[in-house]
């Protein structure tokens, strides 16, 4: 199938589709006329891609272990970490998201301090929002 029906049965772009190819996380078959060309794999691998980036997880990291997206199946997404006693685990993918958890972790707590600032800036008790003069100030 070219790239459009490819992108649609994804639930991508074409743009984002190039771009993963790019990426190294899908290679396109070209036909004769220099076209794109994807199959039912790819389709499969693209949707996992993006059930990944959908976690929260960034290109660089599903790249991290994109020679594992086979192994993954089609319907679906499993949790990238067995929860339960025995339960499969990919080390590389658990590495990947344990780090990138981390990182937000990280993100989310320099945006509450600085969203703590501001409010006590303006005036907000407790730092909720729409709490205070201050908040009435902003609309208008």
């Amino acid at each position: 199938m070219r790239i459009g029906d490819a992108a649609v049965a994804a639930g991508l772009t074409p743009r984002a589709l190039r771009y993963y190819e790019q990426q190294g996380l899908v290679t396109a078959r070209r036909t004769p006329s220099g076209h794109r060309e994807y199959d039912a794999e790819d389709v499969r691998r693209l949707r996992v891609v993006r059930e990944l980036r959908e976690t929260g997880l960034t290109v660089g990291d599903v790249r991290a272990f994109a020679h594992l997206l086979h192994t993954l199946p089609p319907d679906g997404v499993p949790d990238l970490i067995g929860q339960e006693p025995g339960a499969e685990r990919c080390a590389a993918a658990e590495v990947v998201a344990r780090r990138r958890l981390a990182e937000l972790d990280g993100h989310i707590a320099r945006l509450s301090r600085l969203r703590e600032r501001l409010a006590a800036h303006l005036g907000e008790s407790g730092g909720r929002p729409g709490s205070g003069a201050g908040d009435r100030s902003l609309r208008g």
